[in-house]
């Protein structure tokens, strides 16, 4: 064999499933796979325990073959895990040889076996799983080749996860047999090998002379620096970085230099809304301008790209899920070979030339791109992350660049927590008992659980466990599956399938609950639900980001940097944390902090909002101009409205449950230069206090009412209560970071670039005290003390500077 060849990677399970998958896609099939993630691992080490010593469980199989095609030579190596080898040549007592029907009187010595775990009825597997057949198939073919065998076995061992039931399927393959087959799968990748070396060596060739777009700014290059020796040390890093500093190209930068030298093979941006995906998706395209040659992909939602209406993926209501896998693969490399920028446009297009569903193409692609730009879950949550890249726990040379970091801690908690309401049991009872009596049943059996700890639950109830009720779960779910194969719903698709799919996610989380869970029970709008609760969410974090190489964690409001660290998975000891200086001149803000008014729930009265409002005319009237003022709460922001009346003019103010066309128009309100001023009023936390973009004088100052903690709530201080006593600071970890991360995200509205100037007014008397005051940026100190009577001059001072 040829030395330094260009070696290419893949797994046994990614080849199969990326070159033999074939058929529809159906949302009302459900997929054993996915199904059964967490169970599912249980049961596959179950079952190997069981066996004797002719078996040996999980033995990693490899092997290397040199490809040419296209005047290219190159190696491609498979690699996987079977699940089990039997070796017959080992006979024990309590355990037979395994007897295969076409050859009884001469088994294969060698049978490799194949688990897998399913929630569907064994009865209606006919046959073995196309895809998991071919599985094993290389695994077969990997042993014979690697130990001389001439014939081999092949078993496919499905289990039921709830009953346990167990059913097989045998097959033995003649080495030649095996050898035509695994020859041809290898064929037909080396099309897809032989594009991604041109790619990657036209890729490479543009990054190592790709230069920084930019004249670095104060402390830049060091942020730059730091983010390459993170990626080069496989460590996290957070980055406090204030609005200013260039914190996308800074992380995106010194990314793609990393897979330039061979230290990524792909780059995750990962975003918690639409307008940071833009951003990133500029600073893309400033590289690509100057020269970069880089395919990056961003992951749109859905609903965006379909062509219905409503989705609704199956072959009876859409014409492109009909055959979908067997055109996907065709439209993907047209795609890639025709084009060098992908953009969802051109993802449109050629999944209508080619029919197939443009949402799962632009997953499709993903394989193939440079740079995912997506939202978290697609990477954290255990319902929707991509398992195309993370099906197992092998650490990968991916690197995630986490945007707005601060948003992962809650949006974590929620991803590995889950939730059942009785009401929904009854509905979907309604709904099939006409249809399956069985699945009838079980819903009463759990609803009845369910019913049990109702009676126990007044208001707000804490669990020790619900074994029993995860016990009735796994039949249901055995019957559901049974249901959804056989049955054609008609009426209740959507609820009947939610339910399907809640109970399924509760399932999976109960299999990792450990302490960093609270399992309670409550009422939501009279609706009893049971809810398994993440209290902390580092360890899935840790665990998902360890399918990476490096992550490196940034937002203008991360403070404090070592609760972040701590809840989003870091380790103090070994990851990195920088706070990046900001570049904007300290004369061009002006900070302000009321001591004569107070928010808290006790002091809310006509007395105190009458000084709100006061300060509220004395601010604005300063200089004409754009303002917002952020309101704890709708509630306080109406009562607010109502009493300025028609004193403010100007005013304009964000309602509930907004559009996107709303949200639109109401920053279409904050013209450049106004002659007259506007006053937006607006809630704390809201769609208008993050994410948005008025820079020069659109907006030139802000007023923050109160410091933004979360109301008081049982789940609120069933967070106070764990974290008491767990390292004594729970009231900083259910209401105050939380709340002081809003009054950061919506005073940063205010200065956007190194030219915008504006003034920045804290309404609380409690901003004064230490706890709170600490949580300020640096770039905040020296602020200014202030009451109604002193404001006005400070204001005329700033502003006539």
């Amino acid at each position: 064999m040829q030395e330094n060849l260009r070696n290419i990677k893949i797994s046994v399970r990614n080849l199969v499933e990326f070159i033999l998958c074939s058929g529809d896609l159906d949302n009302t099939k459900t997929r054993s796979d996915a199904d059964a993630m967490q169970a599912g691992s249980k049961m596959h080490r179950k079952l190997q325990k069981q066996m004797g010593a002719n078996y040996t469980a999980e033995v990693p199989l490899s092997i290397t073959v040199p490809v040419s095609r296209e005047d290219i030579s190159f190696e491609l190596t498979i690699e996987g895990r079977a699940d089990g080898i039997i070796n017959n040549n080992i006979i024990q007592e309590d355990f037979s040889v395994l007897v295969f029907e076409e050859e009884e009187a001469n088994p294969p010595d060698i049978v490799i076996d194949e688990i897998k775990g399913v929630y569907l009825e064994l009865s209606h597997l006919t046959a073995p799983i196309a895809v998991h057949r071919a599985q094993a198939m290389c695994y077969a073919y990997i042993y014979a080749t690697k130990y001389e065998q001439q014939r081999i076995g092949i078993r496919m061992t499905y289990c039921n996860l709830e009953t346990e039931n167990l059913r097989y399927f045998e097959e033995t393959f003649r080495y030649k047999e095996l050898s035509d087959w695994f020859e041809h799968l290898v064929e037909e990748y080396a099309k897809w090998a032989v594009w991604q070396i041109k790619w990657c060596d036209k890729r490479d060739t543009a990054i190592k002379t790709m230069d920084f777009p930019f004249e670095y700014r104060g402390g830049q290059k060091e942020l730059v620096t730091g983010v390459y020796k993170t990626i080069l040390r496989k460590k996290k890093l957070f980055i406090e970085a204030p609005t200013g500093v260039g914190k996308t190209i800074s992380t995106v930068f010194p990314a793609i230099k990393a897979m330039g030298e061979g230290l990524a093979d792909k780059v995750f941006y990962l975003t918690a809304k639409t307008i940071t995906r833009t951003v990133a998706e500029e600073t893309f395209k400033i590289l690509s301008n100057k020269g970069l040659d880089f395919k990056v992909v961003t992951i749109t939602a859905k609903e965006k790209v379909c062509i219905l209406d409503k989705p609704d993926c199956n072959p009876g209501a859409c014409p492109r899920a009909k055959g979908y896998f067997d055109r996907v693969n065709d439209a993907v490399y047209d795609l890639l070979t025709n084009e060098n920028d992908i953009s969802r446009d051109l993802i449109t297009d050629y999944a209508e030339k080619h029919c197939v569903c443009p949402f799962e193409m632009g997953l499709d692609v993903t394989l193939w791109s440079d740079a995912i730009i997506c939202d978290y879950n697609y990477v954290f949550d255990p319902n929707v992350y991509l398992r195309r890249f993370f099906s197992n726990d092998k650490q990968n040379n991916f690197v995630f660049l986490i945007d707005e970091a601060h948003n992962l801690v809650d949006r974590a908690r929620e991803m590995y927590s889950a939730v059942l309401y009785k009401e929904d049991f009854l509905e979907v009872k309604r709904l099939v008992k006409d249809k399956s009596g069985k699945l009838a049943r079980q819903l009463d059996y759990c609803n009845n659980d369910l019913l049990r700890l109702k009676r126990e639950c007044d208001d707000f109830e804490v669990i020790d466990n619900v074994d029993g009720l995860c016990v009735h779960l796994m039949s249901l779910m055995t019957e559901f599956e049974t249901f959804l194969q056989e049955s054609f719903i008609s009426e209740g698709k959507e609820t009947i399938l939610r339910l399907f799919l809640d109970i399924r996610h509760f399932l999976n989380i109960y299999d990792i609950h450990d302490d960093n869970y609270t399992i309670y029970s409550d009422y939501e709008e009279d609706r009893f639900r049971l809810k398994l609760q993440c209290m902390d969410p580092s360890r899935n974090l840790q665990n998902c980001m360890a399918r990476g190489r490096s992550t490196v964690l940034f937002s203008a409001t991360l403070l404090p940097i070592g609760y972040y660290m701590e809840q989003l998975g870091g380790k103090k000891e070994e990851d990195y944390a920088v706070y990046a200086p900001s570049t904007f001149l300290t004369e061009n803000r002006l900070i302000m902090v009321g001591n004569d008014v107070s928010t808290k729930y006790t002091r809310r009265n006509a007395k105190e909002y009458e000084k709100i409002c006061s300060y509220i005319k004395e601010f604005a009237g300063a200089k004409a101009g754009n303002y917002m003022v952020f309101f704890p709460s709708y509630q306080m922001l109406q009562e607010i409205a109502e009493l300025v009346g028609e004193e403010l003019e100007g005013l304009v103010v964000q309602s509930s449950n907004m559009t996107e066309e709303e949200k639109e128009l109401f920053l279409d309100e904050f013209v450049e230069n106004p002659k007259k001023s506007r006053i937006g009023f607006c809630v704390m936390g809201g769609i208008f206090s993050e994410g948005i973009d008025l820079k020069s004088n659109r907006l030139i100052g802000a007023i923050i009412v109160g410091t933004g903690l979360p109301m008081v709530c049982n789940e609120r201080e069933l967070f106070r209560g764990y974290f008491d006593q767990k390292n004594g600071t729970g009231f900083d970890y259910a209401y105050l970071y939380s709340g002081m991360n809003k009054v950061l995200q919506s005073a940063g509205r205010v200065i956007r670039t190194k030219d915008d100037r504006g003034a920045i007014l804290l309404l609380d008397e409690r901003f004064h005290q230490k706890q709170y005051y600490n949580l300020f940026p640096r770039e905040w100190f020296p602020y200014l003390t202030v009451n109604q009577a002193s404001m006005k001059s400070y204001l005329q001072d700033f502003w006539n500077a």
